[in-house]
C-alpha cells in the first residue's frame, strides 16, 4: 500500500528536523562564512598568574615510562592528601577510570562508532585489543604496605593512621597500564596516544554525606569530577615524541639512547591529560603573558597558517571570557589535534579536536570556541558531572553562543538559541542517569536557552555581574546548582533565582515567548542557514561535479529561480503519488525560504517553456512518457544524460525500475534540471517510501553526493554514480 500523506508528512518532519539539530551544532564542522572580530579586554600578565601558586589541596608526583612496543606504562604516583573536611578519614579513594576499558560493556559509548569503524579498516586488530586499564601493583606510606581495593574503577586504601580535619597524608602507588587501541579517551591509534585517566585520582569527599565519591566512568555521557590540584610528571618516552601535557614543560635528553624524559609541572588543575606523536609539529605565539600552542600533523599544504588562524581565534575566545566572567590565570593554553574526528573532548588548559580540514574557518568553528569555554567551566569552575552537568555543558554552550554574538555572527549568536521553541520532557538539571541519550537537547540547547532567559531578563550588564561573582565564589573550587542559585540570589535577587530554579528543575523548558523568534524572523533564519550549509559543504569535496543533485537546491537558496514540472497524463494513483512527491519537496522548500514555481498543466509548461524555463533550475518528475518537458526535449536530455554516465534509453527501458538523474539544462548551461522519474505507471507500491527517502538523501548535505541513482520496485539501489561526503558519519544514526 503507499503511505498516506500524513505518514509522508510526518516522516519528512522527523528527517528534517532530527537533522536540522545536528545541522546546527555540527555546523561548524562545516565551516561557512566569516565573522567580524571584536575588541576584548586583555589581561596582564600579573593577573593571569594571581591565585595559581597557592598550594592546592592535592599534590601529584607522577613518574612512568612508555613501552611503545606493547602500549603500556609502568609507574609510580606519590600523592599528599589535605584533609580538608569535618571528618576524620580512615581511608584514602582514587578514581582508576582506565579500568573503564576492561570491558566493552563498561566503556563508554561516545566512541562506539568510531572504533567500529576502526574496527572494519583494520581486520587484525581483535576485540580484546581495544581493552586495556591499569593494574595497581602495590599501595605504601612511609615504607609500609597498605591494605586496599581496586574495584568497579575505584581504589580504596586502608590508612595505618586515621589523619584528622587539617592534616594531610602521603601515599605512593605503584602501578602498570595497559593503553587500549581505538577512540577512546585513554587509547593508541595509528601514530597518537591519548592519555586521559591513565593514572589513579583521588576522588572527592563529601562531607554532608560523610563519603567518597565512587561512581564509576559513565557509559552515556561524562564523569569528570575532580579536586584541583598542582602536577610534577615526568614521562620517559622515544626521544622522537612531541607530549602535550599541561603546565610548564622542560625535556631531558641525558637518558638511554633514543629516550627522552618530558616533565611538566602544573599547578592548581582540574585534571592531567598526555597526548604523546612523533609526528606533531608544534607552532606556538606568545601575546601578552599566555602562550597558545597547537600540536598538530603537518599533513596537508599551507596547514601551518591556518593553525595559525586557529590560535587567533582562541586568543579572541580567551580574551572574550576573561573580560566577563574572570581572568584565565595559566601561562599557557595548549589545542591537539587527534582522530577524534566529529567529537572534541575538553580537559584542564588542554582541548582535542579533530584534524583541521582544508578549508576550515575559525571563525565558524563553534565547536573550538565551546570547548575553550570549559576552561572557565570544568577546568577552573568544577563541578560532578555526573550529577549536574548542567553546570559545566549548558554554561559552556551559551558561552559558545555568547562570543559569536558578539563577534558580529548572526548565525551562530543569539539567534541559534532563540530558533528552538520545542520542550523536552526532562529537567535540565537531569542526571546524567535520568536523561539517558537526552544528554544534548537538554544540558547544551536547553541549558543554553535557561541561561539566555536570565540573561534577558536582567540584562547583560547584571549578567556579567552574576557571572563574574560566579567565577569568584568558584574558581579551583566545584561548584553546585544550590551554589549557583545562590549566586544569582545575592547578586540578581530572589525573583531571578525563583524563575531560574523553575527552568532547571521543571520539564519541558521553553524560552518566554517574548524571547523566541517570530515565523518571519525563523523562516529567514533558516534560510541563511540552509544557504550557509549548503554552499560549505558543496565545498568540502574539489572539483564536485556540477551535476550534483544537492546543487539544485543550493542554487534556489542562492536566488536562483527554480520551477518543479509535474506530469500532466500521470494515472490516478501516479497522479497521487506525484502530490505527495511535491508536498514533501515543497514542505522543505517553504521551511527553506525558497521561492519557487510549480507547472501542472501542458498549456502552462509551453507558455513557459522558452522564456521561464529557460533560465530557471528544474525539478522535472514522473515516468519520462508523461511529463511534457521531457517528452518535449528528449533527445537533448539523453544526450547530456549519456554525457554524465547515466545510459538514458537503458535506464529508462528497465521494468519498475524509479530513480532520478541530474544534467546541465536543455537550454542553458549555467542552470540544472533534476528528473525524479519511475517507468512503470507508477512507483511500485512496496518501494514508495523507499523512494521518498532517497530523495531526501539525495537533495540533502548530510549524505552522499548524487548525480544519478536507480532503485528496483522493492527500493533497493541497482546502480549509481555519488561522491561520498566526508561529513556523513556526523550525521549518521546510531
Amino acid at each position: 500500500m503507499n503511505p498516506s500523506r500524513e505518514a509522508i508528512s510526518t516522516l519528512f518532519k522527523k528527517t528534517v528536523f532530527s537533522s536540522l539539530a545536528l545541522i546546527l551544532t555540527a555546523c561548524p564542522l562545516i565551516n561557512a562564512g566569516s565573522a567580524a572580530a571584536g575588541a576584548a579586554l586583555v589581561p596582564t600578565i600579573s593577573q593571569r598568574a594571581a591565585n595559581v601558586e597557592a598550594q592546592a589541596p592535592v599534590q601529584y608526583q607522577i613518574q612512568a615510562r612508555l613501552n611503545e612496543k606493547k602500549m603500556t606504562m609502568q609507574g609510580s604516583e606519590w600523592i599528599t592528601y589535605l584533609n580538608t573536611s569535618k571528618d576524620t578519614l580512615k581511608q584514602l579513594v582514587f578514581h582508576t577510570y582506565a579500568d573503564a576499558n576492561r570491558s566493552k560493556s563498561t566503556q563508554t559509548t561516545m566512541f562506539k562508532r568510531s572504533n567500529e569503524e576502526i574496527s572494519s579498516n583494520n581486520p587484525d586488530k581483535k576485540p580484546e585489543d581495544f581493552l586495556g586499564g591499569i593494574d595497581i601493583e602495590g599501595v605504601t606510606a612511609n615504607g609500609q604496605a597498605l591494605e586496599f581495593r581496586n574495584k568497579d574503577q575505584a581504589l580504596t586504601v586502608q590508612l595505618k593512621h586515621p589523619i584528622q580535619p587539617g592534616e594531610s597524608v602521603s601515599v605512593q602507588i605503584d602501578f602498570n597500564l595497559k593503553i587500549p587501541y581505538g577512540s577512546q579517551r585513554l587509547s593508541y591509534y595509528k601514530d597518537i596516544i591519548n592519555g586521559a585517566h591513565g593514572f589513579p585520582v583521588m576522588s572527592v569527599y563529601d562531607e554532608d554525606k560523610h563519603q567518597w565519591n565512587t561512581a564509576p566512568y559513565s557509559r552515556t555521557f561524562e564523569t569528570d569530577y575532580y579536586t584541583s590540584a598542582d602536577y610534577e610528571v615526568s614521562l620517559n618516552v622515544p626521544d622522537d615524541y612531541q607530549v602535550a601535557m599541561p603546565g610548564t614543560i622542560s625535556v631531558r635528553n641525558d637518558v638511554v639512547n633514543g629516550r627522552k624524559v618530558v616533565s611538566t609541572e602544573a599547578r592548581n588543575t582540574r585534571e592531567f591529560v598526555f597526548f604523546a606523536s612523533p609526528n606533531f609539529k608544534v607552532d606556538s605565539v606568545t601575546r601578552d603573558g599566555l602562550t597558545v600552542e597547537y600540536y598538530y600533523f603537518d599533513n596537508q599544504p599551507g596547514k601551518n597558517k591556518l593553525v595559525e588562524r586557529y590560535m587567533d581565534e582562541a586568543f579572541k575566545a580567551i580574551d572574550f571570557f576573561s573580560d566577563k566572567y574572570g581572568v584565565y590565570p595559566y601561562p599557557e593554553f595548549r589545542i591537539v589535534e587527534s582522530y577524534v574526528e566529529g567529537v572534541a573532548v575538553e580537559y584542564a588548559r588542554v582541548i582535542q579536536m579533530g584534524q583541521i580540514k582544508r578549508n576550515a574557518d575559525p571563525a565558524q568553528d563553534t565547536v573550538f570556541v565551546h570547548e575553550i569555554a570549559h576552561q572557565w567551566f570544568h577546568a577552573l569552575i568544577g563541578n560532578d558531572s555526573e550529577t549536574e552537568s548542567f553546570l559545566d555543558e549548558g554554561f559552556a554552550d551559551f558561552s559558545k553562543v555568547y562570543f559569536a554574538e558578539k563577534q558580529g555572527d548572526k548565525m551562530n549568536g543569539f539567534k541559534s538559541i532563540q530558533f528552538d521553541d520545542s520542550s523536552i520532557d526532562r529537567a535540565i538539571a537531569s542526571t546524567n542517569e535520568e536523561v539517558g541519550d537526552w544528554a544534548s537537547p537538554v544540558y547544551y540547547d536547553k541549558g543554553r536557552q535557561a541561561i539566555y532567559q536570565l540573561y534577558r531578563t536582567v540584562g547583560e550588564a547584571k549578567f556579567d555581574e552574576f557571572m563574574r561573582e560566579y567565577f569568584t565564589r568558584y574558581v579551583y573550587q566545584n561548584a553546585t546548582m544550590d551554589g549557583l542559585l545562590q549566586t544569582i540570589e545575592d547578586v540578581l535577587g530572589e525573583e531571578a533565582r525563583n524563575e531560574m530554579r523553575t527552568a532547571l528543575y521543571e520539564p519541558n523548558f521553553k524560552l518566554k515567548t517574548e524571547y523566541q523568534m517570530s515565523d518571519k524572523e525563523k523562516s529567514a533564519y533558516l534560510h541563511d542557514q540552509f544557504q550557509l550549509l549548503y554552499q560549505s559543504s558543496l565545498t568540502q569535496i574539489p572539483g564536485l561535479a556540477y551535476e550534483t543533485m544537492s546543487r539544485v537546491i543550493d542554487k534556489a537558496l542562492h536566488g536562483e529561480a527554480l520551477t518543479i514540472v509535474l506530469s500532466d497524463q500521470a494515472n490516478k494513483s501516479a497522479s497521487k503519488q506525484q502530490e505527495d512527491i511535491v508536498n514533501q519537496l515543497t514542505m522543505f522548500l517553504d521551511l527553506s525560504g525558497v521561492d519557487y514555481d510549480v507547472i501542472r498543466d501542458r498549456q502552462m509548461l509551453k507558455r513557459k517553456m522558452k522564456k521561464e524555463l529557460g533560465t530557471s533550475n528544474l525539478i522535472v518528475i514522473g515516468n519520462e512518457k508523461t511529463n511534457g518537458f521531457v517528452q518535449a526535449l528528449r533527445s537533448s536530455i539523453i544526450e547530456r544524460a549519456n554525457k554524465i554516465g547515466f545510459a538514458w534509453k537503458a535506464n529508462m527501458n528497465q521494468p519498475s525500475a524509479a530513480g532520478a538523474y541530474i544534467i546541465k539544462h536543455p537550454y542553458n548551461q549555467n542552470r540544472l534540471m533534476l528528473h525524479f522519474f519511475w517507468n512503470g505507471d507508477q512507483v511500485a507500491d512496496g518501494g514508495f517510501e523507499s523512494y521518498l527517502m532517497k530523495m531526501q538523501e539525495s537533495i540533502g548535505f548530510t549524505s552522499a553526493y548524487y548525480q544519478y541513482y536507480v532503485l528496483d520496485k522493492t527500493g533497493k539501489v541497482m546502480s549509481d554514480k555519488k561522491v561520498e561526503n566526508p561529513l556523513s558519519q556526523f550525521f549518521a544514526e546510531e
